[in-house]
């Protein structure tokens, strides 16, 4: 699967079957890839032999399936820490010794950014706060400032 050697050596990176969305949307496996490399952190000789961190890319712009407002939805999500310089997503995991469940733990990961990303955010509707409550902050306000007023030293007039 990997390509074995030192540090700094290459990995290969490889294609992933297509995910399909809650909504019914396809993601294609064109537009993903992985890549295993080494794990950082405790582990003994054992993080040293295998490489179970998991590097998981989504090349937002090929995804046929998301519109344009999905695409900015997905990269701002997703934040620039994430982004390639090419505009990809790359999710990481090293949460398990297994390299297989780490891939496991990064499509669901990616599964849940891109649903959130799918979700159109809704509207905010201006609204305008009641009378009786524009009434109660001027009402609150006044005596916060007379509340003050007490506190100041009397002036030495007359």
């Amino acid at each position: 699967m990997t390509a074995a050697g030192g540090a700094g050596e290459a990995f290969e990176s490889f294609m992933l079957a297509d995910m399909v969305l809650r909504s019914g949307r396809v993601i294609p496996g064109a537009c993903l890839s992985w890549r295993a490399v080494r794990a950082s952190g405790p582990g003994g000789q054992h993080v040293n032999k295998v490489s179970t961190k998991v590097a998981l890319t989504f090349d937002v712009a090929a995804c046929p399936t998301l519109t344009d407002a999905m695409r900015e939805r997905v990269r701002r999500l997703a934040g620039a820490a994430r982004l390639t310089a090419e505009g990809a997503v790359c999710l990481t995991e090293q949460g398990t010794r297994s390299q297989s469940r780490n891939l496991e733990l990064a499509q669901e990961r990616l599964l849940a950014l891109i649903e959130a990303a799918c979700t159109k955010p809704k509207a905010r509707t201006a609204t305008r706060p009641t009378r009786g409550a524009v009434r109660r902050r001027l009402t609150d306000k006044k005596l916060q400032g007379e509340k003050k007023q007490r506190r100041q030293k009397p002036s030495s007039e007359g």
